[in-house]
Order: C-alpha cells, then structure tokens, then sequence
C-alpha cells in the first residue's frame, strides 16, 4: 500500500510490516470479516507462485440488522497493470455470490470514494445503486438487495466459480 492513489480510494492508511501482521491477525479471527486474495491466473500458472500471481484483494463486512444480513464489499486491484481488463470484476462477481450462497448475505453495500468513477461504475453494472452520499467523506454508498432474479444473474456470471478445499491457516 505504497501508492498514495490507492490508499484514498481504498479509504486505507499506510501500515507498518508489523501492522500488517497484526491486522491480519485480527481478520483470520473475526467471523465478521472475509477476506480474499486476487490471484492472476495467468501468472499463477506460469509461476506457481501465490506471491508473485497476487495482484489484489477483496473483502466483505458482515453484520445483522434485524432479518437482514448485510455483506459491505471492499475491493482492491493494487497492481495497475491488472486494473480495467476485467479482473476486478471477476472478483467482485465471485465474491458477491460467495456471500449470498455461503453466509447467507441478503443485502450489499459499497462504500466508494466519490472520486472513484471506475469502482462507481463497476457496482452499478452489477444493478447497485446509489443509497446516499457522503460529502464529508467524500464517499457514495451503493446498495443492492438480493433476490431471487439477482441471484440468478449473477449464477449466470459465474459460471466458472467453484470452492476448492484450502489448508487451515493458523
């Protein structure tokens, strides 16, 4: 997170190595937070490394309000070469779907830089829209209610989304 652009649109402060660790930590053992590594396919084929195939992240906040369950998406492609050719919204796609079929996630927020046009323009191709603005943080949240037709399209997306088995992190 060396990139000053990307740390405002993430809404992320810069962090010690040390740091890192620790708020890794604290997301392996929140149940609220999930978290996913964006890897490039084609990168991890050729090298076989996650390391070096890393080229992002996506995240989701869950919380219950009542009946709903509510899923906050964060997304972040941090390597520049990798943004506006699809990977993005591959990833945002997979995760959307993970939470409605694994956790049970019947509505989505995304909170968004107002100067952020690219990610503003992703979610509202995925049928969020806009549920208010923030003009002291400069931010817009969008909003999209699961269904059942909404479910359907985005199984329609993800045609290649499948759950491989991991080792437990510890």
């Amino acid at each position: 997170m060396e990139s000053e652009e990307l740390r405002k649109q993430t809404a992320s402060e810069r962090l010690s190595l040390e740091e890192e660790y620790e708020m890794q930590q604290t997301w392996l053992n929140d149940e609220e937070k999930c978290t996913f590594i964006v890897l490039d396919k084609k990168l991890m084929e050729e090298s076989n490394n996650e390391i070096v195939s890393m080229i992002g992240d996506a995240n989701l906040y869950i919380r219950k309000d009542g009946e709903n369950v509510i899923g906050e998406i964060g997304l972040m492609i941090a390597e520049p070469s990798f943004r506006s050719c699809g990977r993005g919204s591959e990833a945002a796609l997979f995760i959307l779907r993970y939470g409605v079929e694994n956790i049970g996630v019947n509505k989505y927020l995304a909170v968004i830089s107002s100067d952020n046009k690219t990610s503003i323009n992703l979610f509202g191709k995925f049928n969020f829209v806009k549920e208010n603005e923030s003009e002291v943080f400069q931010e817009v949240t969008l909003s999209r209610k699961v269904d059942s037709e909404w479910s359907s399209w985005l199984r329609t997306q993800t045609q290649s989304y499948t759950i491989e088995p991991t080792e437990p992190n510890f």
